[in-house]
């Protein structure tokens, strides 16, 4: 039996099934991203912290949106060229299409590719600095980790002389990168002294590992098995003595509700003592000779003479030299620290000229001083129209004025083809130079929050990689379908062109909607 109204449209509604279909699809689709849009404006206007104001490559996406928008008109050209039976036009534009969802995407990929791999670090006074991480010098013992990769300048080293694993909770891939950092540094790790617990109820402590035992994931796992079954048994153990102290308080007073029996009922640990296991909760090792070890920021926490990774594995030893090192400073922002300043009733500049970028780096103090000199003119240029400069422009100095400023001192002259790619690309940091992006050295101690411009770095990067994410991944399943019908769609052509013609309809209005939704997100992400 043929499904009614595949190809011809319903007399009282003028629609076939995959129109309204689409159209109901697309109904939700506008409740999705009106979710989105309206959070967005929520979350700016409650911000505490300076929103991040046109931070965003404009060229970029405004070439997706001419892009997007070009798109939407050959998808209509296709569709009118399968109702004039015309196979060749549509092939054309349906491929025009496709090719434009492709630079689309091709941009977008640039665009996430540079963000990706771009710092940021909030310090501890809420300065912001903003720059490309560099890498341990070649030809120094520290050049490259046991992998062979080069080591980026932005890790916590520790003296590491001994080493505490939970038995419960070590990370093995952890376990597994300090032994290779260890044999790597021609050092040892080994279990610090004889091992022992008592594996049978009130039996005496047995050997479990022998003192000088090298660690291993397998020695690890042993002892947690070991650990596992003990605390399984005592924890059976202490249940049974509770249920047999209820009862005997029961019995004792049967009228009594639990809650006034309760302070009364305790177990007698000594008592039990005799049917126990020994829980092995930790386990010691030594480091031989005391190596510097290196973890990730986000790894550990780390102390002056005791660190502590998130599996709760303790290294002791000294905290080493661990500053966050920027081969380039792209950007100085005191927004956020002129924002606090202002809250405590101090004025900015002092704030800022107080702090510990101005005050310890002196093409931080030059750049400031001729900021500073920008914007007064800046002031007075805008006080003939009623206006006043806003809190970016008083108090940021992006990649594009410190490469104004490195003019000012004769900086290096770039190609106009060099300046356009820019647009795209970010600043070209090797044509630049340390003239125009000095090098910084951060000391750990200095360093309150750091990311990359990932969602971990604010909600303004988390809300922009979820809204433009969630459209890419609809311009790409768009593309798919409509792919579809280009390089698989003859055979339906040949059976009934207007059963394409209808397919291909529907194709397009999702397509309009993805176009529609760019068209909201561009001014609102990238100009607003």
């Amino acid at each position: 039996m043929e499904i009614p109204y595949i190809v011809t449209p319903r007399k009282d509604t003028g629609l076939f099934n995959s129109k309204i279909a689409i159209w109901l699809f697309l109904a939700s689709e506008v409740m999705l991203f009106g979710g989105f849009f309206s959070a967005y404006v929520f979350l700016r206007i409650g911000a505490d912290y300076p929103w991040p104001e046109r931070t965003l490559p404009v060229l970029p996406g405004l070439i997706n949106t001419f892009v997007l928008i070009g798109s939407s008109v050959t998808v209509v050209f296709a569709w009118a060229a399968l109702k004039m039976r015309e196979w060749r036009k549509f092939q054309v534009f349906m491929g025009i299409t496709i090719a434009c969802a492709a630079i689309f995407m091709v941009l977008k990929a640039i665009e996430y590719n540079v963000k990706l791999h771009h710092q940021g670090v909030r310090l501890a006074d809420f300065t912001v600095i903003e720059g490309h991480l560099g890498y341990e010098k070649e030809g120094t013992a520290y050049a490259h980790n046991h992998h062979g990769d080069k080591i980026e300048r932005n890790m916590i080293f520790v003296g590491a002389s001994k080493v505490s694993f939970s038995t419960v909770r070590y990370h093995e891939p952890w376990v597994v990168d300090m032994i290779a950092q260890a044999k790597h540094h021609k050092a040892t790790i080994q279990l610090a002294d004889d091992l022992t617990a008592a594996i049978t109820p009130g039996g005496p402590p047995v050997v479990l590992a022998k003192g000088g035992t090298d660690l291993s994931p397998e020695v690890l796992e042993e002892i947690r098995k070991i650990h596992l079954a003990a605390r399984s048994h005592n924890a059976e153990v202490r249940t049974a003595a509770l249920r047999h102290e209820w009862r005997e308080a029961k019995a004792a007073n049967p009228e009594a509700p639990g809650w006034k029996l309760a302070p009364a009922v305790n177990i007698d640990m000594e008592a039990l003592a005799p049917h126990l296991r020994g829980e092995v909760s930790t386990v010691t090792f030594n480091v031989t000779p005391p190596v510097r070890m290196e973890f990730k920021p986000r790894n550990i926490r780390e102390g002056q003479n005791s660190s502590r990774l998130r599996d709760d594995t303790v290294i002791e030893g000294p905290l080493l030299a661990s500053p966050m090192f920027f081969e380039n400073v792209d950007a100085i922002d005191f927004q956020h620290l002129a924002m606090k300043s202002v809250q405590k009733g101090v004025d900015p500049v002092a704030a800022i000229e107080t702090s510990w970028l101005y005050q310890n780096d002196e093409f931080v103090r030059d750049v400031w001083a001729w900021h500073q000199k920008k914007i007064a003119a800046l002031e007075a240029e805008l006080a003939k129209r009623g206006r006043e400069p806003t809190e970016k422009e008083r108090y940021r100095i992006g990649w594009k004025e410190l490469a104004e400023f490195a003019d000012t001192r004769e900086g290096p002259q770039l190609s106009a083809v060099t300046k356009f790619a820019e647009e795209f690309f970010g600043p070209n940091y090797k044509a630049r130079g340390e003239l125009t992006f000095p090098e910084l050295a951060i000391p750990r101690e200095q360093i309150g929050f750091a990311a990359k411009f990932t969602p971990a770095w604010n909600t303004y990067y988390a809300i922009y990689f979820t809204m433009t994410g969630l459209h890419g991944l609809h311009v790409i399943g768009g593309a798919i379908v409509l792919g579809y019908y280009l390089f698989f769609g003859r055979s339906m052509y040949l059976v009934n062109p207007e059963w394409l013609a209808n397919r291909v309809e529907v194709g397009g209005l999702f397509w309009h909607f993805v176009d529609l939704v760019w068209i909201f997100v561009f001014p609102v992400m990238y100009l607003m």
